[in-house]
């Protein structure tokens, strides 16, 4: 049943590559950008020591944005600006753009409600002492809420990696084009199947390792 697979090995190769390659930038991006904007809307919003509506506002509809729309449309309306970044439109690194926008949105929102988790007295304690804003961001926050955030960043990978297979469809390699292109156009069901235990092997592999990092940051 899975004599395609033995002929397809260098592709598959090349697919795991691609997926991790996807997904070493788009979670690279959540991370850099994503965690300082999920800071910056736990700052700014309502109640908070650096309340500032306007910009809460602003950040927050961005936010929501993205996140509301179906990948598969993100991925097509942000053509335009994939071919302006990176000069095509077509494989791993284009597909890493519109992967990076939602990663971005996604963990920041994540974030955004970890920190929420954070009891107010533990701020206005450092507030008391004469912490400035940036010890109380590193020292205090982002401190007591790191499990959470370790556990966000598990979630939006898993995700992630369901976005990369779909962003096969449209060209974008790794496993979800390995799939579409063997697996459904050819009818290689065995193909098909194996991408399928492959992508769950992954989550697994994950979800398991974001597990066992986030009870040893786990304070409580």
């Amino acid at each position: 049943m899975f004599d395609n697979l033995f002929s397809l090995a260098p592709e598959i190769g090349h697919a795991i590559a691609e997926t991790g390659l996807m997904l070493l930038i788009s979670v690279s991006a959540a991370v850099l950008i994503g965690i300082p904007i999920g800071v910056f809307l736990y700052f700014t919003g309502s109640g908070q020591i650096y309340e500032r509506p306007a910009l809460f506002r602003i950040t927050n509809y961005v936010v929501n944005t993205i996140r509301s729309l179906p990948f598969i449309i993100l991925l097509v309306a942000l053509i335009p600006i994939t071919r302006t970044i990176v000069g095509t439109t077509i494989g791993p690194v284009a597909a890493t753009v519109p992967l990076s926008i939602v990663s971005i949105a996604y963990l920041s929102r994540l974030v955004e409600q970890s920190l929420r988790e954070i009891p107010k007295g533990i701020i206005e304690a450092a507030l008391g002492m004469g912490a400035t804003p940036l010890q109380i961001t590193w020292k205090v926050v982002l401190a007591e809420a790191r499990s959470g955030i370790l556990s966000g960043i598990t979630i939006t990978t898993i995700s992630l990696l369901s976005y990369t297979a779909m962003a096969g469809i449209v060209g974008g390699g790794g496993i979800g084009d390995l799939a579409i292109r063997f697996g459904y156009y050819r009818f290689q069901t065995d193909v098909m199947i194996f991408t399928v235990i492959l992508l769950i092997v992954f989550v697994h592999i994950i979800q398991f390792t974001g597990n066992t990092l986030v009870k040893r940051l786990d304070k409580r």
